[in-house]
């Protein structure tokens, strides 16, 4: 078993400001991160036979998964480290990826049991969508990206940050090719672009018009919703991704049509994003965790397995940590869940 080399972050941070460099913890660059393996923690075997110990009870108590929690999923050795770990991903680098689950030995429910069990001492799980879903199912089910979700197809994702505090993947199966997991840091995509084009960087601390998926959200009336690409509330930085709602908000009534200097710094983020990004290693059992108010994602397009029971499939979570980080409202509002009053939360084993 590999050592395990994770620890926190000692970099300093600094009340942030558009248009002044950022010092935060959150930034580094492919080079830095990749020198060592502090921001990945391989779970001992005691650890590893705490979370085996806690998936048999939920099993012999039968126990839905949403059910599961802190209480009846006690691990004791990792549990301060998981404190640790929610500490890193919202005041430090905001990555931890953890390796060692023994997914060899466990069956479906008892992968999502492990996952679900270990991601409670992270953040408190949110709806993803109009179904309810608490737990998510990244996998091609044939969708077309024009026309639903990224994570219901194998294309390509551009860089982007979910509606939660932190994104939790859980790795069933990868790819035959492709579907690389890719995270950089929006921290020094902030300050790459204030270094090469301070008055770009400035321009995207404007509130653009976000066109609101059919996704519901609690109150939503409006069409669109107004957020910055890069936000600062109370010193701290907060990052929304470029994505296609940005120019799907274009052809609403009444917004405002780009200017040409906003397309250029809307461009210029699209471009230094994966000049900046690293290939995160999650294989099979595998936990990613990323705080998306300071990273962004993106996957590559992939190639899937024959074999349905080979296809590529993570378990994915949308968690919030109960306020840690100072947010604009405007983004506070959409990292709570996507419901209404009908809605019944529920966690599937499967992409639906």
């Amino acid at each position: 078993m590999a050592e395990n080399t994770w620890k926190r972050s000692s970099l300093p941070r600094e009340p942030g400001e558009l248009g002044k460099p950022l010092v935060d913890p959150a930034e580094w660059y492919p080079k830095d991160i990749l020198a060592n393996d502090n921001w990945i923690y391989r779970l001992s075997k005691i650890e590893i036979a705490e979370i085996e110990a806690a998936v048999a009870a939920v099993e012999s108590q039968g126990l839905d998964i949403k059910d599961v929690s802190r209480d009846n999923f006690p691990l004791p050795t990792l549990a301060p480290r998981l404190q640790e770990m929610q500490d890193e991903l919202m005041e430090g680098r905001g990555i931890v990826l953890i390796k060692g689950i023994p997914i060899e030995r466990m069956n479906r429910l008892q992968y999502a049991a492990a996952f679900w069990g270990v991601s409670v001492y992270i953040g408190r799980a949110l709806s993803q969508n109009r179904q309810g879903h608490l737990l998510g199912h990244v996998k091609d089910i044939g969708g077309d990206y024009a026309k639903t979700r990224g994570y219901k197809t194998r294309s390509h994702m551009a860089f982007h940050c979910d509606q939660a505090d932190v994104l939790g993947l859980g790795c069933i199966h990868n790819a035959k090719k492709g579907g690389e997991h890719l995270v950089c840091s929006a921290v020094t995509l902030y300050n790459e672009m204030l270094r090469r084009r301070p008055d770009l960087a400035k321009e995207l601390g404007w509130k653009f018009y976000r066109q609101l998926s059919t996704e519901k959200h609690p109150g939503q009336k409006d069409p669109w919703i107004r957020q910055g690409i890069f936000n600062f509330h109370e010193g701290y930085f907060a990052v929304r991704g470029v994505s296609s709602a940005l120019r799907k908000g274009q052809s609403l009534p009444g917004v405002p049509k780009f200017t040409s200097a906003q397309e250029e710094a809307l461009q210029m983020f699209r471009d230094i994003a994966p000049e900046l990004a690293i290939e995160v290693p999650i294989d099979h059992g595998d936990i990613s965790y990323v705080m998306n108010h300071v990273t962004l994602h993106s996957r590559t397009d992939f190639e899937d397995w024959p074999e349905p029971e080979r296809r590529r499939h993570l378990l994915r979570l949308w968690m919030n940590t109960g306020d840690r980080r100072p947010l604009p409202p405007e983004i506070h509002k959409f990292t709570q869940g996507i419901f209404d009053e009908t809605t019944e939360f529920v966690t599937p084993l499967d992409a639906e």
